[in-house]
Order: structure tokens, then C-alpha cells, then sequence
């Protein structure tokens, strides 16, 4: 049996009433554009089971899509530190379930307004609508933010500080394209490179130096 995110219940009910609708009334011929848009948020709002990689100190990846963003850097707001940026950009073709990187207790959760500018700019980080959640980790802090974009209007956090999370545990979603951004503990070893693509809980992005 398929599942489905929460959050898409409304869409794909809506969207199947309507297209039933329309073929009851005026007919089938008129139901293919309906018929299409309701796939499509089955499509979308798919959730599928995921197998986190056994073994310690690994991060996953919190988002399906490509990397566009794979480098050392400093996040002042947060973790005031030296750290290792891993950004992921979602089509609307992706899974958009977000996952936790690893193991640990949500410290922090902050929804900040902001813009809708294309998620894969590299602006959109700081500039767009989005949520930063903090976890406290055995490696330290780590922050990873849900970035809205020009298509994507609303991200999905769906604990509370407090909460603690397994490694590839769902937390939230962003509905339809858009962005994430993971902040690691300069300890990380990046595993990825820019323009490949992840999994959300299977692909392993980092690991803990020793």
C-alpha cells in the first residue's frame, strides 16, 4: 500500500473529487487535464519507506534531489562556528519528505518570512522563507534548513524542541520544488560532490572524522 505525506491528504483528495467530478459531469473527455493533476499529487506527496545505513558517525542526506552545494563555510546565526555546508535543491519530481541527518535532540525550531527567489540561488539560503532546526548532537550542533522557493510556498516542520530524532527519521516536508540546507560540524567529512544525486535517509553525505 503507497504512502503518503500527511500534509498532501487535501491535495490529492480535492484533486480526485474534482477530476471524478468532471468526468461524471461533463463527460470523460473532459477529465484528462483533472485526471493528470491528481496523479500528480499522488505523485508528489508520496512517502516511501527508507533504510537508514547501519554503523556510527554517518550523516544521511535530509532531502532527495541533487547537490548544488558542497563545501567548508562558517554559519554565524546558529552554530557561531566553522562548518561543513552540504545543500540539496528538490524538483518538484522528488520525494519532498525531509529526514534527519543523524541521531539526536531538536534544540531549536525557528520559522523565519522571507522571499520566494529560485531555491537553487545561492541567496535564496538566507534571502527566502524558511525553517532552521537546530539539533544537539554527540558531534555538536547541527542546523538544517527547510528553504522555500519560487514554486515551493510553505516548508513543514513537524516537531517541537525537545523531540528527539533517529538518523533518517521523517521531521517534515516542503511542499513542491524547492531547498536544503545541512550545516555539519567541521569534523565532517563531506562524501559528495556537487551536481550528484541523493536520497533522503539512504545516502550517506558525511562522515565523523575520528
Amino acid at each position: 500500500m503507497p504512502k503518503f505525506a500527511p500534509e498532501g491528504y487535501p491535495f490529492i483528495v480535492i484533486s480526485g473529487l474534482i477530476a471524478a467530478g468532471v468526468c461524471i459531469w461533463p463527460g470523460p473527455y473532459f477529465s484528462a487535464v483533472p485526471a493528470v493533476v491528481f496523479l500528480f499529487m499522488l505523485w508528489f506527496f508520496r512517502d516511501p519507506d527508507r533504510v537508514a545505513p547501519q554503523g556510527p558517525d554517518v550523516f544521511v542526506s535530509p532531502a532527495d534531489g541533487r547537490v548544488i552545494v558542497a563545501r567548508p563555510g562558517r554559519e554565524e546565526k546558529h552554530l557561531h562556528a566553522d562548518v561543513q555546508q552540504i545543500s540539496i535543491f528538490m524538483s518538484p519530481l522528488n520525494v519532498h519528505v525531509n529526514r534527519s541527518p543523524c541521531d539526536g535532540r531538536v534544540k531549536t525550531v525557528s520559522h523565519n518570512k522571507g522571499k520566494f527567489l529560485a531555491a537553487y540561488l545561492e541567496e535564496a539560503s538566507v534571502r527566502n522563507e524558511n525553517i532552521e532546526m537546530v539539533l544537539s548532537t554527540h558531534y555538536g550542533d547541527i542546523l538544517v534548513r527547510q528553504v522555500a522557493g519560487y514554486v515551493a510556498r510553505r516548508a513543514v516542520c513537524r516537531v517541537a524542541p525537545g523531540a528527539e530524532l533517529g538518523r533518517g527519521e521523517r521531521y517534515g516536508m516542503i511542499k513542491f520544488s524547492s531547498r536544503v540546507d545541512l550545516y555539519l560540524p567541521k569534523g565532517a567529512i563531506i562524501k559528495v560532490s556537487t551536481g550528484q544525486a541523493v536520497r533522503a535517509g539512504e545516502t550517506v553525505v558525511a562522515e565523523w572524522r575520528q
